[in-house]
């Protein structure tokens, strides 16, 4: 989760968030290159004679700034579309999930078991113990399996809501009539946060997503005293 006066991204807990980092990085540094050339040309504007009319009307110049905006463009392009190709490929998921936006908290369907449901409401402030996070805790977690495929499947009930968990690098629109579909693998065990990123009523901040990630066995467990409940 995001802790106070962080700057940047969360930590990474996924190999798609990894390549979105690197990717953010990539083009930052391309960004920053142009600035100091844009800085660079104001400054000799303003204290040369940079603008003589030979040089603006140069051939060279021309060719230039039609050719150099082009390879920086392709620069840009490559990665995003190979991480576009990553996040939206779905190879054999080991466990597919069915999460269902409602106004205001989600309900989770596993839908490799025969009755593994549940809803997750946010637990109120004045029930936190200590140790929990305000606003983002929820009564019941999505545990999954760590280094396993997961494929989310995203939808509402009543209105837009949207599926997102930044470590994670998932982001998915939840569509009343509509089936969405999402992918990814956790690299490490731990406890993710994240929130409905879509203004979807009054009490839109109150519906947070928490996921667990644990190894196999504990999963198995954790599912099978889930039915028992159920």
């Amino acid at each position: 989760m995001a802790h106070p006066s962080q700057l940047g991204f969360q930590d990474a807990a996924s190999p798609v968030m990894e390549e979105l980092l690197h990717f953010h990085d990539h083009a930052l540094m391309i960004v920053f290159l142009i600035s100091i050339l844009v800085f660079y040309i104001i400054v000799a504007m303003v204290t040369t004679n940079l603008t003589n009319k030979f040089l603006l009307d140069s051939q060279e110049i021309e060719i230039i700034w039609t050719v150099l905006p082009a390879i920086i463009l392709i620069l840009i392009a490559l990665p995003s579309l190979r991480i576009l190709y990553l996040m939206d490929e779905v190879n054999n998921p080991h466990l597919t999930i069915k999460a269902v936006g409602h106004q205001w908290y989600w309900s989770y369907e596993y839908t490799d078991y025969e009755d593994l449901t549940f809803d997750s409401y946010m637990i109120p402030t004045q029930e936190l113990t200590p140790g929990k996070f305000r606003l983002l805790e929820a009564d019941h977690r999505m545990v999954i399996p760590v280094e396993s495929p997961i494929r989310v499947l995203v939808s509402a009930e009543d209105v837009l809501h949207s599926w997102a968990v930044p470590s994670l690098g998932v982001k998915m629109d939840a569509v009343p009539g509509r089936l969405n579909q999402t992918a990814f693998i956790t690299s490490r065990p731990g406890v993710y946060y994240g929130q409905c990123s879509e203004i979807c009523g009054a009490n839109h901040s109150f519906m947070p997503i928490v996921v667990e990630t644990v190894p196999l066995e504990q999963f198995e467990n954790w599912s099978l005293l889930m039915l028992e409940d159920t």
